[in-house]
């Protein structure tokens, strides 16, 4: 449930993840920072209010981690989707790259 919310926010970002202009785990970022900082009213906002804590420093520094077992495992779960999003985003940069490469041999 919290995943597929996820990937429907990387998917509004998708031609931005390809071309590199952005990655996974900084959108997961932002993606969390949009949630945290409003009342929650979905259920998905709700345990990620529940279970997952956010600080950040006057130096834009920041740190995610969960309240508890639960929520430690959330949010490995998250950067591992992120990681793996990227990956397949790299991916498909790869096979553009090459076919734009042979295209103009």
């Amino acid at each position: 449930m919290i995943l597929t919310e996820f990937a429907k926010f990387l998917q509004q970002y998708n031609q931005e993840l390809i071309m590199h202009k952005t990655t996974p785990l900084e959108l997961m970022h932002k993606w969390l920072i949009q949630i945290i900082n409003k009342n929650p009213k979905s259920n998905v906002e709700k345990i990620i209010h529940k279970e997952i804590m956010y600080a950040e420093n006057a130096n834009g520094d920041y740190i995610i981690v969960g309240k508890s077992t639960s929520g430690r495992k959330l949010v490995k779960s998250l950067i591992n989707f992120a990681k793996s999003y990227e990956n397949y985003n790299h991916a498909k940069w790869l096979e553009m790259t090459e076919r734009n490469y042979h295209a103009n041999k």
